[in-house]
């Protein structure tokens, strides 16, 4: 994967918050206890209950935060800006809603509207409540709005067994493709359902996520036609190992996965992101087509 060093960093699409007073950065903001591995996967397992990767259902309005792109604007600015963590997130985001602006009125007759996504540290406050880093990122639908602690990707690639580069622009995609669920009214139809019919909660829950891994899958497939404002190319390149950096990605944080490394069971009737088998065929299959109409994944069957 290779970014074009050419291209417009895009700012205007993110709100950093990281020096808003809610803590600094590391790690010091992660609830895991003694730091090591059990107690992280034990976390993130208690997260999935909420919007781990995915949908934040936090509960009590926590209001919003004001952002200060001050710093990030003067960081993303510079010759190196590709080589800094945030400036490349910037870009991942940009090439994400540069491909939907386009493609969701096209696949689905309906307008695009961009989301921003908020770059925190530990804590932030949303319309969908308080969020602490260990929630990992999601995206709250009561403000359109992905959320992202950054240490996140150490997290990823030290803990969770899934170091490559690209593991980034997949969590960033997969949380837009919530947002693109929630402008299709699909993410309502679906919090309706689960109200209706408490039993199939889960179950359509790991629909919803699934979709949103096809839809992460569709863009990865679209990513090198994605410009910047004055039309140059975003990535210069992707890769096939990109593409199974991916697969890894999605593999590690399957719901089986992390509850054999919670130390627990295999228990099916709790996942509500789907199998690791699950979320790579979804992924996969959003590559392969490159078409977010292949990305119905509650046509009954699609599901297995």
């Amino acid at each position: 994967m290779e970014l074009n060093e050419n291209a417009d960093i895009d700012t205007s699409q993110v709100e950093d918050v990281r020096g808003s007073g809610r803590g600094g950065g590391g790690f010091g903001g992660l609830p895991i206890g003694g730091g090591g591995l059990t107690g992280i996967v034990v976390t993130l397992l208690l997260a999935l209950v909420g919007g781990y990767f995915g949908i934040n259902q936090l509960g009590d309005d926590g209001g919003t935060q004001t952002g200060d792109n001050t710093n990030l604007q003067q960081e993303c600015g510079q010759a190196d800006a590709l080589e800094q963590l945030d400036c490349r997130n910037v870009l991942y985001v940009n090439s994400i809603q540069a491909y939907w602006r386009p493609a969701l009125p096209e696949s689905f007759g309906k307008p695009y509207q961009p989301a921003k996504t908020v770059i925190f540290s530990n804590r932030v406050s949303t319309r969908c409540g308080v969020a602490d880093s260990g929630v990992g990122p999601f995206y709250c639908p009561a403000d359109d709005k992905v959320y992202i602690d950054l240490t996140f990707y150490q997290l990823l690639a030290q803990q969770l067994g899934a170091p490559g580069e690209f593991a980034q622009p997949y969590v960033l995609a997969h949380e837009y493709g919530h947002h693109v669920q929630d402008l299709l009214g699909t993410e309502a139809q679906v919090s309706r359902a689960r109200e209706r019919d408490p039993g199939q909660a889960n179950a359509l829950s790991v629909r919803l996520e699934l979709q949103a891994d096809c839809y992460a899958g569709v863009w990865a497939k679209n990513a090198t036609g994605t410009t910047d404002a004055q039309g140059d190319k975003i990535f210069k390149s992707l890769t096939q190992a990109d593409i199974q950096e991916g697969l890894q990605t999605a593999a590690k944080i399957g719901d089986d996965v992390l509850q054999q490394r919670g130390g627990g069971t295999i228990n099916p009737a709790e996942f509500t992101h789907g199998t690791a088998k699950q979320r790579q065929q979804w992924f996969g299959n959003g590559y392969d087509k490159g078409d977010p109409k292949a990305c119905d994944t509650f046509a009954a069957g699609a599901v297995t």
